[in-house]
C-alpha cells in the first residue's frame, strides 16, 4: 500500500484504488490550501500507473461543510486574491483524468458542494446535506457550480436552489439525479469503494478514454466559468449585503439585506 500526506489530506493506494481523504474535523471546512492539498494528491495518483480509480472522502460529521466565515477576515481584497488560487486550484481537480467516486455524509454546501460535483459519481447517505447557500451570505456562487450544477440536475433544479439557497437531502440528491447510490453511514465508505473497485475491474485505458470524451471541454468550460463566478464575488464582497450575510448565517438568522 502507497500511504502519502499532502497537509490535511492523506493519499492510501491499495491495488488500483486510491482513496484521497479530507482530515479537518468535524466539518472539514475548506480553504484554498486544501483545495491545494488536494489537487496535489489527485496529481500524485494521475501520474500514478496503479492507480485506476479514486474514491474522495472525508473523516468526520460533515464531508465538507463550506468556507468557514466566522474564522476569516473577509475584506474584500484579501478574500478574492485568495479565492483567486483556490478556483486555480479547483481546475486542477477537475483536470483529474482519473474516475472519482465521492463519498458524502452530512453536509456539502456551498463550496464543498462545488467540490462534490468534481466527482463522476456521488455516494450519499441519508443524512447528506447539499446547498448552494451563496445568496444567503450575499455573494454568487462559485467553485465552477454555475456550470456543473446544472450540467447534472438540469437549469430549473440548479436555478432553484441557487436562488433560494435551499439545501436537499440524500433521498432528495438521488431523486434528482444529484447522487447515483444511497448507502447508510456505516456502509457508506464501502458502497463507494465497491463502485470505484467495478470502474478498476474494467480495461483503464479505454475507461480513461471514454471518461475524456464525456467530460470533453469540462475543464475548459469550469475555467472560463469561475474566471467570470470569481469576477463576481469579488464585486459582492465588497457590499453591505455580504457583510450582513456573513453575519446572518453565523446568527442562524434570515438576513437583513438592503441591496447595497
Amino acid at each position: 500500500m502507497t500511504q502519502l500526506q499532502f497537509g490535511d489530506v492523506t493519499v492510501s493506494l491499495d491495488e488500483y484504488i486510491a482513496i484521497v481523504e479530507i482530515h479537518r474535523p468535524p466539518h472539514n471546512y475548506f480553504d484554498a490550501d486544501l483545495i491545494q492539498n488536494i489537487a496535489d494528491g489527485f496529481d500524485a495518483m494521475d501520474r500514478e500507473h496503479e492507480c485506476r480509480a479514486i474514491v474522495l472522502a472525508s473523516e468526520g460529521k460533515s464531508f465538507c461543510a463550506g468556507a468557514n466565515f466566522h474564522s476569516r477576515s473577509t475584506e474584500g481584497e484579501q478574500v478574492a486574491g485568495t479565492t483567486s488560487r483556490l478556483y486555480q486550484n479547483a481546475i486542477r481537480l477537475f483536470a483529474c483524468s482519473k474516475p472519482i467516486v465521492a463519498a458524502i455524509q452530512g453536509a456539502a454546501i456551498g463550496g464543498g458542494f462545488g467540490l462534490s460535483l468534481v466527482a463522476d459519481f456521488r455516494v450519499v447517505s441519508p443524512d447528506a446535506r447539499f446547498g448552494a447557500n451563496f445568496v444567503k451570505l450575499g455573494i454568487h456562487p462559485g467553485f465552477g457550480l454555475t456550470y456543473t450544477l446544472p450540467r447534472i440536475i438540469g437549469i430549473q433544479k440548479a436555478s432553484l436552489m441557487f436562488y433560494t439557497g435551499r439545501r436537499i437531502t440524500g433521498e432528495q440528491a438521488i431523486e434528482w439525479g444529484l447522487a447515483d447510490l444511497l448507502a447508510s453511514p456505516e456502509t457508506l465508505r464501502e458502497e463507494a469503494l465497491q463502485l470505484a473497485n467495478e470502474i478498476a475491474e474494467c480495461a483503464p485505458l479505454a475507461v480513461q478514454s471514454t471518461r475524456a470524451t464525456m467530460r470533453r471541454g469540462l475543464v475548459e468550460a469550469v475555467k472560463a466559468q469561475t474566471d467570470h463566478e470569481h469576477a463576481e464575488q469579488s464585486r459582492l464582497f465588497l457590499t453591505e449585503d455580504h457583510k450582513e450575510g456573513v453575519k446572518a448565517v453565523s446568527e442562524r438568522r434570515a438576513g437583513n439585506f438592503k441591496g447595497r
